[in-house]
Formats: C-alpha cells, sequence, structure tokens
C-alpha cells in the first residue's frame, strides 16, 4: 500500500501514543479510533493491511514511548542491573546458580525484582511474536477496537470493586516480595493488551491489584514491565520501518516518536503520583463511555 502520512497526522498520533500506552486507557486502541474518528481515511484503510506503512509506523512510535519510560525509570534500572552484579559477586562460590536464590536473606531486592521483572517478560512475549501480527490483522478496525476499549473499562471498574472487596484489612504486599507467580501472572495478563483496547498498563495493574499490590507498586511494576516489552518488539520490528514499508514515512516516523517520548515522559511522572492516593475507577468509566459511544459511532 503506498505511504500517505502527513506530519501532522504523525505528531498527534505520537502526541496519543505517548499518554494512551501509560494511562490505563489502550494506546492500540485509539491508534485505530482515533484516525476513524478524524476521518483519516488513509490511516483507516492501512489499519489492518497485512502489511502497511502504517503498522512500520506505530511501531516507531512504541521505541519512543519505551524510551520515555527508560529515563523516567533510569536510576531504577542501573539500580537493578547493580543489584544483578552484587547477586553475582555476593556468592562466589555459587556462581551463575546463585541467580536462581530468590528467597534467600542475602538475595539482592534489587536483582531480585530485576528476576521477576524478566519471568513476567516471557509470556507477553511468546504470544506476541506468534499472535500480535495475526490480532492486530483481524481486529485493528474501530469497531472491534471500541468493543475491546468498553471491555477495558469493565475490566478495570471490576477489578477495582473486587479489590475493595478484600482488601480492606489486608496488608499490601512490597513490591520487593512479589512471587514468581505472581509476576507471571501479570505477564500473562499482559497477553490481553494484544487486542486494540484492552489496555497494557490497565490490565497489569488489575493483576497486581489481585497479587496483593498496592495502586502505587502495581504501576511501578506495570511500567518498568512495559519497558522491556514495548522496546524489545519495536526493535524486533524496526527492521519493517527500514525496508519498504518505511519508504515515505521514516522522518514523519521520527518527529511521531519523539512526541510519543514527551508524552510518555509527562504521563509517568503524572500518573506515578496520581496512584499514590488515588485509583483505576476514573480510567475505568472514561473506557467505558468513549468505547459505547465510538460502538455507537462505528457500528
Amino acid at each position: 500500500m503506498h505511504a500517505s502520512l502527513s506530519y501532522f497526522q504523525a505528531i498527534i498520533m505520537g502526541l496519543t501514543q505517548g499518554f494512551t500506552e501509560l494511562f490505563p486507557v489502550s494506546s492500540l486502541g485509539h491508534s485505530v479510533l482515533l484516525p476513524g474518528l478524524l476521518g483519516w481515511h488513509n490511516l483507516v484503510n492501512s489499519q489492518s493491511a497485512s502489511e502497511s506503512f502504517f503498522l512500520a509506523f506505530i511501531v516507531g512510535l512504541h521505541v519512543g514511548t519505551a524510551l520515555g519510560l527508560l529515563v523516567f525509570y533510569r536510576k531504577t534500572w542501573i539500580a537493578l542491573f547493580r543489584g544483578l552484579g552484587r547477586q553475582l559477586a555476593g556468592v562466589p562460590n555459587a556462581g551463575v546458580s546463585s541467580l536462581w536464590h530468590l528467597n534467600e536473606p542475602d538475595t539482592d531486592p534489587n536483582y531480585r525484582l530485576l528476576f521477576v521483572l524478566a519471568v513476567a517478560t516471557v509470556p507477553v512475549g511468546i504470544a506476541g511474536i506468534l499472535l500480535e501480527h495475526k490480532l492486530r490483522v483481524l481486529f485493528a478496525k474501530p469497531l472491534a477496537a471500541a468493543i475491546f476499549l468498553t471491555i477495558n473499562g469493565v475490566i478495570l471498574l471490576v477489578g477495582e470493586r473486587l479489590r475493595r472487596n478484600s482488601g480492606r484489612h489486608v496488608q499490601f504486599r512490597k513490591l520487593e516480595r512479589l512471587t514468581l507467580t505472581g509476576a507471571l501472572g501479570i505477564g500473562c495478563s499482559q497477553i490481553f493488551a494484544l487486542f486494540a483496547g484492552i489496555s497494557r498498563s490497565g490490565i497489569s495493574m488489575v493483576a497486581g491489584l489481585m497479587d496483593g499490590l498496592d495502586h502505587e507498586e502495581s504501576a511501578n511494576f506495570a511500567f518498568l514491565l512495559a519497558t522491556p516489552v514495548i522496546f524489545l518488539a519495536g526493535i524486533l520490528k524496526l527492521p519493517d520501518l527500514m525496508g519498504p514499508l518505511g519508504d515515505g514515512v521514516r522522518y514523519q516516523t521520527l518527529v511521531g516518536s519523539l512526541c510519543a517520548m514527551v508524552t510518555a515522559l509527562i504521563s509517568v511522572k503524572f500518573l506515578t503520583k496520581w496512584f499514590t492516593t488515588k485509583t483505576l475507577i476514573p480510567f475505568g468509566f472514561y473506557s467505558l463511555v468513549a468505547g459505547l459511544l465510538c460502538v455507537i459511532r462505528f457500528a
């Protein structure tokens, strides 16, 4: 399909990507719905094509978002990898086998968090490789995205209700004590974000809340987990952007990616403060109402 993407469209899509990837309202859903609402038929027609410049463009925006997250959490990632070094150095006779000593008293807490993050990336990583392209082609349509955005709202609201009903007298688990089972559960939950309209950060937070994390810890884990998942997925797809699919849209993608990086940085700064005292409920109602309105619009 012939590439057709203006710089104005790239900027609007980049700004939207950076905000909606981290706000629990689905960036992929908005990247499908927004062109339809604005009458950008050049983008709408390319969304569900098996191969198109639009998919290559979206990959670039995701890389920009991941870079924004990396900038915000740079000190955390440095601490996590220093923890890996200390873990290896702290048990010299055990060598690599010390990497499995997660629950020993001398286990470095930063290393332990790095390990559970790595474990959590496995389910969504495998599912992404096997299913991402097929699901995007099947469901990257405005009506389908509107339906899944509505479902996203239900997930967020039901998750909050379940947390309130079960957590009034529960001591919340600290992120450093998240179990491998809990991490796998959060990682598996992200598979549903392959459907345009289901939020990666939102469903990760709900899974974290169900495992005993509070909102702040759930948000931090979701954002930390999103960084390698989004970045690696983008890197794997970058050859598409460098190939024929990227012809005519590379500079627009660069501009859009820079916009996504900036808005991702703004978003994560805001949301990490928001979730210290507030909940997913406003985002649940937004997803529910916006999804239903879009269902009516595109039905």
